[in-house]
């Protein structure tokens, strides 16, 4: 029998469904069920976690259900959002406000939640601004940027925002050192006396999540990174990675590469806030923006703030010390009792892990007094 083309054409697409479906893998399920089942999450319910994104370079912070995947908002924080008006309306416009002026873009780098005992509490979240030192917080209720601090005495705002065990502070480190004060047009030869490094604590209102820089303490000038806060045991401290402790200032990727070890900043926080409530930080002279969305009149205020407090590290020798770290760490972590501190291995392939109460007997001892010395001054 003679088939017309459209007979045959049909034929064809049949006998190739047939064979697609016999060449179906044994043991595999359809799109429509199986493993697509389990991240199906019903209208009205809630997904079983919730993933806060950095955006990078977009200045943005974005949030997914897991394990859904879904996307369920892009967060306007650092940059212009021509979306949703962010940076254009009259009424957002403040929020990007900074002590040099309107700033429209930024990069956003690291997220840290709010914690209460340690554990997240579903409150806020913040994130950082890389380029013009910032710090914003989100609130969690609204999704929105409810409030973008400036950090003065500042560059390079990569290491931040880190928490504390109950959210007491949101705490940033210089990745880059900077002359300090009034001082413009340092020679860079002079950048050991001259630049340096601060360790900002910005306070966190328990009950509305405001913001206020509420110490700072300069350290030495070399480059801060990733930090955890103590927890447990170790609560009340602080410990930073740090690195290029030769201080160099050009060809870092060589010439902040020379030596064997860098260093684990450890800071007391504890007690550094009880020399601060005691009046014996300097009042400095500074310029930063602090900017608050008011969510019921939905508009931004910016206020220019002239002061910061300060502790000098140098006056102060028994809340900061310099613990010896494999080569150009990049990275620090606290295990769940805070009783160990982990350093990342960058340019040296090791994962060094120091204990806290042996940290605490070398200060009994005076020995990582005398490190801090010889390394700093």
């Amino acid at each position: 029998m003679k088939l017309s083309k459209p007979n045959l054409l049909t034929l064809m697409l049949v006998a190739g469904l047939i064979s697609i479906i016999g060449c179906k893998p044994k043991g595999s399920s359809s799109a429509a069920g199986g493993d697509a089942a389990k991240a199906y999450v019903a209208p009205g319910k809630y997904d079983e976690f919730y993933n806060f994104v950095s955006g990078g370079f977009s200045g943005q912070m974005s949030v997914y259900g897991l394990p859904p995947g879904r996307l369920f908002r892009v967060i306007p924080v650092f940059s212009v959002d021509p979306d949703k008006g962010w940076g254009y309306s009259e009424e957002s416009i403040p929020m990007l406000n900074t002590s040099h002026g309107f700033v429209p873009w930024d990069d956003l780098h690291h997220i840290s939640l709010s914690e209460t005992n340690g554990e997240h509490d579903g409150r806020w979240a913040f994130g950082n601004a890389n380029n013009t030192p910032r710090i914003a917080r989100i609130d969690m209720k609204t999704f929105r940027t409810a409030e973008i601090i400036e950090i003065p005495n500042s560059a390079g705002n990569h290491s931040s925002p880190f928490i504390t065990e109950n959210s007491e502070y949101v705490v940033a480190g210089t990745r880059f050192s900077v002359p300090m004060g009034d001082k413009v047009d340092v020679p860079i030869n002079t950048y050991k006396e001259n630049f340096k490094g601060t360790v900002s604590f910005i306070s966190v209102d328990k009950a509305n999540g405001g913001m206020k820089v509420a110490f700072q303490i300069e350290t030495p000038g070399v480059n801060y990174d990733l930090a955890r806060a103590g927890k447990g045991k170790s609560h009340g401290w602080f410990f930073f990675s740090c690195y290029n402790s030769e201080r160099a200032n050009t060809l870092l990727e060589v010439n902040a590469s020379q030596k064997d070890k860098d260093f684990i900043l450890c800071v007391n926080w504890k007690k550094a806030e009880e020399y601060v409530k005691a009046g014996k930080g300097t009042k400095k002279a500074v310029k930063y923006a602090h900017n608050v969305w008011n969510e019921s009149t939905h508009s931004a205020t910016s206020t220019i703030e002239n002061e910061v407090t300060v502790i000098n590290a140098k006056d102060f020798p028994d809340i900061v010390y310099y613990m010896p770290c494999p080569k150009s760490p990049h990275g620090c972590d606290t295990d769940p009792t805070g009783e160990y501190i982990v350093g990342s291995g960058k340019l040296a392939a090791v994962i060094p892990v120091f204990s806290f109460t042996k940290i605490q007997a070398a200060i009994a001892a005076k020995t990582m007094m005398v490190i801090m010395k010889e390394f700093l001054y």
